[in-house]
């Protein structure tokens, strides 16, 4: 059984709290001109972990919550430090946050928006969650970052690719490590263009939700400026699990790639199905037949087997990287499960850290203090490379990494190879960019 059964994912992690009459969180109440939403009044701290427990993406989910567990640790001084060792802040001490013991709680998103969003109230309102972090869904990441935003706590975002929850959607109180579509479509499109060339027709499959949306538009638009044709675009749902009726009008519509602007299971099943349907194996317009996976992960390509070879696509972190940050980060992660992290517990842990990090520096819990402290902050030793947490919208900018199914794996790890680095300013774009107009970021809301 998971050490994350459903006996434990509604108690508070610590193991010490029966019979201790341990006072009730303090919601919502206004005890002093500068109180904000429960604020920490004893010797702990809890944070909120709502990921998708169930559902099309709930192996992610798992490695979110793996990676929450190892970073809680981590800031109470257990295990070995990991990234707080190589993090370019040396605000943490492993004594907690501002001295307080971290505690957690845990939702189950069910990839679902109004699931999530009622996991969320429940922790800040019953739990006393200062801070909300998880999902692996951009859909469920927008619902609940604008539920903190009314609740006046901080919402770290977990797995969000879509480019509106830093744009149409951004909120104050929300901050997004994770990279997004646009990102995906400036680091792809060189390397597709050398590898295919410029005179290529493409379809497109897309999951029917803001990420989906978002990734087919930031694609299309970098292919097709170096002349690609997109020559159908289609939506399936997030439920999708057989997309066999989806495929078959690839094979009649003159394009010679495919692109699947799918993640989780989606992934793994619409690719296993166009494998079946032996696309690989075709020649049209005189080329190989390509398919495309814009937003890759480890556990997508353990999930499809096989059928990744040789696939290119895009993803924000990679277990294999050398750096000292990534390479602490594995070995603490491997150290406990057995096995190296993906993407997703990647992105958790270091959003873990730099709320840590930015309450510290901060010297408050008071969310508006916490977001002034990540606005405009430049770090490096997480992983990717010199990192900003831009003011204008709360986007991470960072390397991006180009990957490709492994030929001859040498593990069941060892799936993914990275192709190319994208440095950092190769992704940028202005805080007005057309594809992230639309919405304000306004301002932080305290609560109380």
């Amino acid at each position: 059984m998971s050490e994350f059964d459903a006996s434990r994912r509604r108690v508070l992690k610590t193991g010490a709290i029966a019979g201790a009459g341990v006072a009730l969180p303090t919601i919502f109440t206004a005890s002093s001109a500068a109180a904000f939403t429960n604020e920490p009044t004893g010797g702990t701290v809890t944070l909120g972990f709502n990921v998708p427990q169930t559902g099309p993406y709930a192996d992610e989910g798992a490695d979110e919550l793996r990676a929450y567990e190892l970073a809680v640790e981590h800031l109470n001084g257990g295990g070995d430090g990991g990234m707080m060792n190589t993090f370019s802040s040396k605000a943490l001490q492993g004594n907690g946050i501002l001295g307080k013991k971290v505690e957690y709680v845990t939702g189950d998103t069910q990839t679902k928006s109004d699931a999530a969003r009622a996991s969320a109230k429940s922790m800040i309102e019953k739990d006393g969650a200062v801070m909300i972090t998880g999902g692996s869904s951009s859909g469920v990441a927008i619902a609940v970052q604008g539920l903190c935003q009314e609740a006046g706590v901080i919402f770290m975002a977990g797995l969000t690719h879509s480019n509106d929850t830093t744009g149409k959607d951004k909120k104050a109180n929300g901050f997004r490590h994770f990279f997004n579509g646009y990102m995906s479509g400036a680091a792809l499109a060189p390397v597709l263009k050398n590898l295919y060339g410029t005179d290529r027709t493409a379809y497109h499959l897309t999951a029917d939700y803001t990420w989906g949306w978002t990734q087919e538009e930031s694609i299309a638009a970098a292919t097709e400026a170096l002349g690609w044709n997109t020559v159908n675009k289609v939506r399936t749902p997030l439920a999708a699990t057989d997309f066999s009726s989806y495929i078959a009008p690839v094979l009649n519509s003159g394009a010679d790639v495919l692109v699947l602007n799918h993640y989780g299971g989606n992934m793994v099943n619409s690719l296993t199905n166009a494998v079946q349907f032996g696309l690989r194996d075709k020649v049209v317009n005189g080329k190989n037949f390509e398919i495309v996976v814009p937003l890759y992960s480890r556990l997508m390509a353990k999930g499809a087997g096989a059928n990744v070879k040789g696939i290119h696509g895009s993803t924000n972190w990679h277990w294999t990287l050398q750096d000292e940050g990534s390479k602490a980060f594995v070995k603490s992660f491997g150290t406990k499960y057995g096995f190296p992290p993906s993407q997703a517990a990647h992105t958790t842990y270091c959003q873990t850290l730099l709320y840590a990090d930015a309450v510290e520096r901060a010297g408050t819990f008071n969310p508006c203090g916490v977001a002034e402290a990540l606005e405009g902050f430049e770090f490096d030793g997480l992983g990717n490379g010199k990192t900003l947490y831009r003011a204008e919208d709360h986007q991470c900018f960072k390397d991006v990494l180009v990957v490709r199914g492994k030929e001859n794996p040498t593990s069941e790890f060892d799936l993914l190879e990275v192709v190319e680095v994208t440095p950092r300013a190769q992704v940028e774009y202005a805080p007005d960019h057309p594809m992230f107009a639309g919405g304000q970021l306004g301002s932080c809301n305290p609560g109380a």
